[in-house]
């Protein structure tokens, strides 16, 4: 891995970009095939540290495969030559194996990377970008913002959210003390939480505000994934009633009794659990910082369709999770990387640099895809098969006393 080292191009860059996770990464390995030499990547940890953090049973939710030959790219890869399958001989890699994966990129592409630095401010004066770092300040004439979310866990505006654990700083589901748990959030968290836990032979009360493992939507990021599905159906098939699913739980406050947490939903319904809620509502902060340079559209930053540039700050660009264009969300790995290309080219172009050539593979794999339209309508031709519910669904407002009491009794 090539470490940068202080030089007389230290405080003058071409390219900064922050953020050394599978969106940054995959930004300066395209940059870098374009002719970019002076870039640097920072970040607060180091190379893929947020997946290091991942409980130790969750995995990808995509499936990786070497179909790389036949042009079709393994979903969790991050350029077009390599793939996560063959390197890990894995189909769904846990957070530490794609880690490894991430940290073999930048030590084969040679990307200058300073781990342990935190960005604490980014100001454009004239064609430059100031970037304080702690007492320490680089000029950059483009930035990529290409931070994650997992480091900024979601609370989901809970009253009493201190007193629950996120699952985000789960390190094994099956150090949890107790044998019965409330989820709070039921899409891939969330049923994630439920399957580990079930596994570890404990009771679990998913409470949703929805029906995520009912819904069917033509945006994969918007229903759950076969995966998640799958696994659902095998905890219980394997373990008949380990696990309950609420619909219409839209939990709103969370009080410690003496022996007990009450989980109430905006209707006032309480719900008891003896051991501390845990929360699987998300992320957010992908932006902390930067908001103020980016046009705010319906609560969510807006970018250009061009190259996910900033509308109000030019030479500022953003890749990850928390992309989104004409409504489609571009938060999966396979679809935030088809605009690795368009940000690396908008930025050879203006330092004159070739990128037809080096980027050919790129264009060709689904690396640089121009034509927004092809992501907005994703419904296929046959509709999905009308399947049984995975497991029993009960409305909160109707049925959460006594279904938790009938679920707890038959659990002790």
């Amino acid at each position: 891995m090539a470490f940068f080292s202080s030089s007389s191009r230290a405080s003058d860059l071409d390219v900064l970009i922050v953020g050394a996770g599978p969106a940054g990464l995959g930004c300066a390995i395209a940059l870098r095939q374009c002719g970019v030499e002076n870039l640097l990547v920072v970040d607060r940890e180091g190379v893929g540290a947020s997946f290091d953090k991942w409980p130790l049973q969750m995995r990808m939710i995509t499936p990786s495969f070497h179909s790389n030959p036949y042009g079709q790219v393994d979903l969790n890869a991050i350029t077009p030559h390599t793939s996560p399958a063959d390197f890990l001989r894995t189909e769904h890699p846990t957070g530490v194996e794609y880690a490894r994966y991430l940290r073999s990129l930048a030590e084969h592409y040679e990307i200058p990377l300073r781990a342990g630095v935190t960005v604490t401010g980014l100001c454009k004066k004239g064609d430059k970008f100031h970037v304080k770092m702690g007492e320490e300040s680089l000029r950059s004439r483009f930035v990529i913002w290409a931070t994650g979310e997992f480091a900024h866990p979601n609370d989901g505006g809970i009253e009493g959210a201190e007193l629950c654990r996120h699952n985000s700083t789960v390190g094994d589901w099956r150090d949890l003390p107790g044998v019965e748990h409330a989820v709070i959030g039921g899409f891939e968290s969330g049923i994630d939480a439920a399957v580990h836990l079930a596994r570890a032979g404990k009771s679990v009360h998913v409470l949703s505000r929805g029906e995520p493992w009912h819904d069917d939507s033509s945006d994969p990021s918007r229903t759950l994934t076969p995966f998640t599905r799958d696994r659902l159906k095998s905890a219980y098939l394997e373990a008949p009633g380990s696990i309950r699913l609420y619909k219409n739980a839209d939990i709103v406050k969370v009080e410690k009794r003496e022996d007990c947490y009450v989980l109430t939903d905006g209707d006032g319904i309480p719900f008891e659990v003896s051991t501390p809620p845990i929360l699987c509502t998300g992320f957010r902060g992908a932006f902390r910082g930067v908001e103020s340079h980016f046009e705010d559209e319906n609560g969510r930053p807006a970018f250009s369709e061009q190259a996910d540039e900033s509308l109000t700050t030019p030479g500022l660009f953003y890749s990850g999770p928390g992309l989104q264009h004409r409504g489609t969300l571009f938060c999966f790995i396979y679809k935030f990387r088809g605009r690795f290309g368009i940000i690396a080219r908008e930025i050879a172009e203006r330092l004159d640099l070739d990128w037809v050539v080096p980027l050919q593979l790129w264009w060709q794999r689904g690396f640089l895809i121009e034509d927004l339209a092809c992501c907005t309508d994703c419904t296929c031709a046959v509709e999905a098969e009308d399947t049984a519910e995975p497991a029993p669904v009960a409305d909160f407002g109707e049925s959460a006393a006594s279904s938790r009491e009938t679920f707890s009794s038959r659990n002790r």
